[in-house]
């Protein structure tokens, strides 16, 4: 479990994207999406300004987001990247299980991969992270390069939506059907 210092972790620009994207779908009626809050033990508080100056992770957490996108259930986790080569120790083994397991009960998983220093929004199937993971298990390269990325899935902004991931999501479910 590790700790947490209010000064290191103050919410993304990926995750607020998110959040006002999120806000977007609600009033069109298109999805109901919520952050997963992840649940913390505080340890030092400052009584003067009521602010939690360190706490502890009370458990691994498994996605950012989780909701319904008409009818479908959907879970996600959000991650920034500042290079054109993602780390996959980014991920976690029992945020994979969790999204497999989401997917066998019949919901759709996948990752949402901002490349900041390209300004790119990029939306991961389950599917297409579990081959990269799966080379990784086999002894095979740690990491995936932007150039391994199937195009179609990269996600442009338009409107009032900063992160039009349902775009990428009908991608992904024309491909299932």
């Amino acid at each position: 479990m590790g700790a947490w210092n209010t000064r290191g972790l103050r919410g993304s620009v990926l995750e607020e994207l998110i959040n006002r994207t999120n806000e977007q779908y609600a009033k069109k009626g298109l999805a109901l999406i919520q952050k997963v809050p992840t649940p913390i033990t505080p340890v030092k508080i400052d009584k003067e300004n009521r602010h939690i100056t360190l706490a502890y992770f009370e458990q691994k957490s498994t996605v950012d987001y989780i909701g319904a996108v008409q009818g479908i259930p959907v879970c996600f986790d959000a991650k920034e990247c500042a290079a054109s080569t993602f780390p996959l120790a980014n991920v976690h083994p029992h945020q994979i299980q969790f999204m497999r397991d989401f997917e066998e009960q019949g919901g759709v998983s996948f990752l949402l991969l901002f490349f900041n220093h390209l300004d790119k929004l990029y939306y991961l199937r389950l599917k297409k992270f579990l081959e990269f993971w799966e080379r990784k298990e086999r002894g095979g390269r740690k990491s995936f390069t932007i150039q391994e990325l199937e195009p179609e899935f990269y996600l442009e902004k338009h409107g009032s939506i900063l992160v039009p991931y349902l775009d990428g999501l009908q991608r992904d479910l024309d491909m299932r059907d």
